[in-house]
């Protein structure tokens, strides 16, 4: 009988200890397996969806709540500024400013948000057309790929936005009506997950009295389309939620245009990265408590491995020295037991990368039913690598006593005492 199979007979010769043993390392491995899952996953969202933007400038309240609703689309907004006090960071002539793309939330269609901005924000994700075309007019509306996917929308259907970001009939915005013109091809971003329109089209749902004369207006025309103005020849008193800036280069007074406008405006600025990291920071305590604890779990699995192999050595001293009887010399004994060691390991480890992965994918269920965002749950990280090589060296050094007791084992006495 090869080693193998005798290892493997004799570790479902304990079933208690053996499944004890495991289950204590499939829990460590697979805890640490989700975690960087979880982090990766985060990690990819984050970055895809900085979208170079420098600056986020919206109305005063969490720094981080407007980052999370205005590029992350995650929270809701802090709430609205007008176009007089937002007009200033508009201006294309800006010195220290690229670009300015203004935005207007709050709606939504079937929970996923509206957007009213303008044909600048694709560019930010690279967004290019799989079908139709760019919104333009108003009550045009370009859907995200996952949007069009998941409700099986397709060019010419039209739709009644809600206020809020939840599927609320009794919210519904019943009088007006958007028209899908586009579709856009998948990036991987939080586009995806958008229907993009005009900020007028926004000012169109929320403002009655504009609601009637278009209404009659389209009844008058035959529904002609209405090209908006530039925004910056709208009424100052227009509100939008936020603006995305990009600097033309990042010297002293560009860097310290957000400090700027957090003292002298009724605004406030915020950078995205720095919020990000400050996020980071704040679930990294978690984290790293989590981290802790799995590995405090390996380390009592190890020690498990350890003490189930020391226990069945006692049982199996009669029948390790009848091996050495037959011919078996005192490193083959030893093997055993490491291997031994090593198969109880790699259950563990094969089990927990399971349990691991298996809990990403309840998470990524959850996570995208609540935020639309795309999670992968069976992608296989570098990392696993090293964590099977961390559980071979901890199932070797659980069995290195146990196999030097059983090379070491005195074969005469034992089978004198039979």
């Amino acid at each position: 009988m090869n080693l193998l199979r005798l290892g493997w007979k004799n570790i479902r010769h304990n079933p208690l200890g053996t499944l004890l043993s495991v289950t204590l390392f499939a829990l460590g491995i697979g805890l640490m397996v989700f975690l960087f899952l979880v982090q990766k996953q985060l990690d990819d969202n984050f970055k895809n969806n900085l979208a170079g933007i420098d600056l986020v400038v919206g109305a005063k309240g969490s720094p981080l709540q407007m980052i999370l609703s205005s590029m992350y689309h995650i929270d809701a907004p802090t709430g609205n500024i007008t176009l007089g006090d937002a007009r200033p960071y508009m201006n294309p002539k800006h010195p220290f400013i690229e670009t300015a793309i203004p935005l207007s939330m709050g709606d939504s269609y079937r929970e996923y948000r509206i957007v009213g901005t303008t044909q600048e924000f694709i560019h930010l994700y690279d967004a290019g057309l799989a079908e139709g075309k760019i919104w333009q007019y108003n009550m045009e509306a370009t859907l995200g790929a996952n949007v069009a996917r998941e409700l099986g929308m397709k060019l010419g259907d039209t739709f009644s936005s809600s206020h809020g970001f939840a599927d609320d009939e009794h919210a519904a915005h019943d009088h007006t009506e958007f028209k899908v013109v586009g579709i856009l091809a998948p990036t991987g971003s939080v586009i995806d997950q958008l229907i993009l329109t005009t900020t007028q089209s926004f000012w169109l749902v929320h403002d009655h009295a504009v609601e009637e004369d278009a209404h009659d207006h389209d009844h008058d025309h035959s529904h002609a389309p209405i090209m908006p103005p530039n925004l910056l020849d709208e009424p100052e008193e227009k509100e939008i939620t936020s603006l995305l800036l990009k600097f033309k280069g990042r010297n002293f007074q560009a860097l310290n245009l957000g400090r700027n406008i957090n003292e002298k405006t009724d605004m406030q600025a915020a950078s995205p990265a720095i919020e990000i990291n400050r996020l980071y920071s704040l679930m990294g305590t978690g984290e790293q408590v989590l981290r802790m604890l799995a590995i405090v779990i390996i380390f009592v699995s190890g020690l498990s491995i350890f003490i189930s192999l020391f226990s069945s050595l006692r049982e199996r001293q009669y029948e390790l020295s009848l091996m050495r009887v037959m011919g078996a010399g005192r490193g083959k004994l030893f093997s055993l037991i490491i291997l031994e060691g090593l198969l109880l390991a790699i259950i563990g480890y094969v089990l927990g990368l399971l349990l691991g992965h298996f809990a990403m994918q309840i998470m990524a269920s959850t996570m995208e039913d609540a935020y639309k965002y795309s999670f992968s749950a069976w992608e296989f990280l570098p990392v696993e690598w090293w964590l099977l090589i961390g559980a071979l060296l901890i199932g070797f050094l659980a069995a290195v006593l146990p196999a030097i007791r059983a090379a070491r084992m005195d074969v005469a006495t034992t089978l004198t005492q039979g």
